[in-house]
């Protein structure tokens, strides 16, 4: 099953330089084991204690996954899956 899986500028560094890739996984978790497979530490930088970190979101499909089921979120063929670190800053 593959999964369209897009990142920011910032976190290209860690997926190879590339700004998206195909991915596997039945669920968020299982796609977010699956790049870690082939990009070691990227798991770390997404997640902490067993959660995504507060300030990564993750969208499935523009939805908001913590709208869903998190972690838990199925994932289909063609699926679109964004991850950004929030942004902050400004005067």
């Amino acid at each position: 099953m593959a999964i369209d899986v897009r990142v920011t500028a910032n976190m290209q560094k860690h997926l190879g330089g590339e700004r998206s890739i195909q991915a596997n996984g039945d669920n968020v978790r299982d796609l977010l084991a699956d790049i870690d497979g082939r990009f070691p530490g990227f798991h770390d930088m997404v997640m902490t204690d067993g959660e995504i970190h507060r300030f990564v979101n993750v969208y499935l499909n523009d939805e908001d996954i913590r709208f869903l089921d998190q972690l838990d979120t199925a994932l289909k063929d063609g699926d679109v899956v964004s991850i950004l670190p929030a942004l902050a800053g400004g005067s």
